[in-house]
């Protein structure tokens, strides 16, 4: 019995055994293969992607490197691109910026939204007389002055106060003929008459000419007599001058009411009109505030200053308001009452002088993206412009980082401020997209070129316009300075080099040219020579700008000064909608905020 057992486990275990073998053999048949398979798939994957890294910036994600580096746009290093990009269809427009990137860049976006636009509007102006109630005096017949009765100006009078007396032989024989003329005034009343209108239109009074009837003015001096009540801020004549007819005498104003005028610039007036209140102060009535209704609006801009005059009526009775008095108002206003306007915020726009600029974000993307859109503006809304045209309630638009946004655009040759048309530019990187060939890149410089030069504008035009940007730059740095009244001498020896530019040099389409750009230039030059306040003075600085800018592109420019001349740029004058300026240097003075702000800017490019 013991035997059998034995020979029953042992047959047991060898089964056992047996089975196990085939079982690991199977298994590391199977298994190891596949485990072979994977590593080597894990490597070949991994090897792939080593191979294919591509590179970006988590700043500007449009840009694409085969290798690390720095970001051509920020400098910040290149990282390795994670692809979070998502499988989505982009438009060819469309500029792609990933969270990580917009907040990086500081890029917000705002709702666009209907409102009613208010502002208040700041204005400067000046107490003045009221026209209506002068009285300029002249000799309505020649004489000699034998009496005064006011000795100096400022003094008050009353309405038929004596001002004067005339000694006049041409009146006195006027006198007799009237004397005459009563005796045979029912013979002939034709004749009485007209002596009696004679005495008239010498201004004398049915008083006086009556006295003369009755024989009870037998003085051989006449009287110049007040017309109004009011002030004399005006004598022209002393005791034995002699006057002819039409000499002026004095002038008599009545103060006890007067105007304020105020300056208002071309881009307040859509929110100014009649009986709209004014809220004003003057530095000589110190913690008093006045308050009046606009009366009138000039119906004719000012072809130097640029602005309309504004008019408000004040009474004065108690004398406070002299004219000449200076005085600062403000006007708060509504464009459109019981209406809304399409409101954005002016740190949304790009503007150029010529075209409003905007990045719309496209809807229902995984990814952000922005297109590039011109609109049309309407009026300056304090922190806001009312959209005319272009943008749609509702809409978003990035209101924050619009110039890294605009930047990326550039870069990646697609529409933008300064390329509205789209198209690769070259900056010396290859940004994802491809170089320009040799090809290209000569006939773009070609392009620029013929841009920047005139083959056929005389030298002597060139080098006379080029004393005109030597007078800018010293223009430019006074600005820089703030030193306000450097900038006016500046601005007065800009114009006389301008006023001495031939345009006869010039012929044809040329010529034309150059007087259209001349007119601006020399309204704000004279803008800066008259205008008071630096912030004013700035704004005539920057259509300059413009202007002679368009100038040196369009006829080219001999400078003795300097060999270069660079366009630069200050996205945050003008609150943020931006201002250019040229410059001799690549280094940037900006001359709209000076030590304020002094390195604000950049240099778009070379002139």
């Amino acid at each position: 019995m013991k035997t059998k057992k034995f020979k029953i486990q042992k047959r047991e275990i060898i089964v056992i055994l047996i089975t196990l073998v085939v079982g690991l053999s199977l298994g590391g048949f199977f298994f190891g293969n596949s485990s072979s398979n994977n590593a080597d798939n894990h490597n070949h994957v991994v090897t792939q992607e080593a191979e294919h890294t591509i590179w970006t910036c988590s700043m500007h994600p449009q840009i694409r490197e085969d290798g690390p580096g720095s970001c051509p746009i920020c400098g910040m290093d290149l990282i390795p691109l994670v692809n979070d990009v998502g499988t989505e269809e982009v438009g060819p427009d469309e500029i792609q910026m990933t969270k990580a990137a917009m907040k990086l860049a500081e890029v917000q976006t705002y709702i666009v939204e209907e409102g009613s636009p208010e502002k208040s509007v700041s204005l400067f102006g000046k107490v003045m007389a009221d026209e209506r109630n002068m009285s300029e005096l002249t000799a309505r017949f020649g004489g000699r002055i034998e009496k005064l009765y006011v000795n100096f100006t400022g003094q008050s009078v009353k309405k038929g106060q004596k001002l004067a007396s005339i000694y006049s032989p041409e009146l006195n024989t006027a006198r007799q003929e009237l004397l005459d003329a009563v005796k045979h005034k029912d013979a002939n009343p034709s004749f009485y008459k007209a002596t009696r209108n004679k005495l008239k239109l010498w201004e004398l009074t049915d008083k006086q000419i009556k006295a003369i009837e009755q024989g009870k003015q037998s003085d051989i001096y006449f009287d110049v007599l007040s017309p109004i009540s009011g002030t004399v801020t005006r004598r022209d004549v002393a005791i034995g001058d002699y006057v002819k007819e039409g000499t002026p005498l004095f002038e008599v104003i009545n103060l006890s009411k007067v105007w304020v005028m105020f300056d208002a610039y071309e881009s307040d007036l859509p929110w100014i009109k009649l009986g709209d209140t004014i809220t004003f102060t003057a530095k000589s009535l110190p913690g008093n505030t006045y308050t009046a209704k606009v009366s009138y609006i000039d119906p004719i801009v000012n072809s130097k200053t640029r602005v309309v005059k504004v008019r408000v009526n004040m009474n004065n009775k108690n004398m406070d308001f002299k004219p000449g008095m200076f005085v600062n108002g403000i006007l708060k206003s509504q464009i459109a009452e019981g209406s809304s306007k399409i409101l954005i915020p002016k740190t949304s726009i790009l503007w150029t002088g010529k075209r409003a600029v905007v990045y719309v974000k496209v809807p229902n993307r995984e990814i952000p993206s922005f297109v590039y859109r011109e609109i049309t503006l309407g009026p300056d809304a304090g922190e806001y412009y009312v959209v005319a045209n272009g943008l749609a309630e509702g809409e978003e638009i990035a209101s924050s980082g619009v110039f890294k946004i605009d930047a990326s655009a550039q870069l990646l040759g697609k529409p933008s401020m300064m390329n509205p048309e789209g198209g690769k530019i070259s900056t010396g990187h290859n940004h994802g997209g491809k170089k320009m060939t040799a090809e290209e890149m000569e006939e773009f410089e070609k392009q620029e070129k013929s841009k920047t030069e005139s083959t056929d504008t005389p030298m002597e035009f060139k080098m006379q316009l080029g004393k005109v940007v030597d007078q800018y730059l010293i223009l430019k740095d006074a600005f820089v300075k703030t030193d306000e009244k450097a900038v006016e001498s500046a601005a007065q020896k800009t114009l006389d080099a301008l006023n001495k530019v031939d345009m006869n040099l010039l012929t044809g389409e040329s010529h034309l040219k150059w007087m259209k750009l001349k007119k601006p230039i020399t309204d704000n030059l004279t803008g800066i020579i008259q205008m008071k306040g630096i912030e004013m003075k700035r704004s005539h600085f920057s259509i300059v700008s413009d202007k002679l800018t368009e100038a040196i592109e369009e006829f080219g420019v001999h400078s003795t000064k300097t060999a270069s001349l660079y366009l630069e740029f200050c996205p945050m004058a003008f609150d943020n909608t931006g201002a250019y300026w040229v410059s001799e240097t690549k280094e940037i003075s900006n001359p709209y905020f000076g030590d304020v702000m002094l390195k604000c800017g950049e240099v778009k490019k070379e002139l």
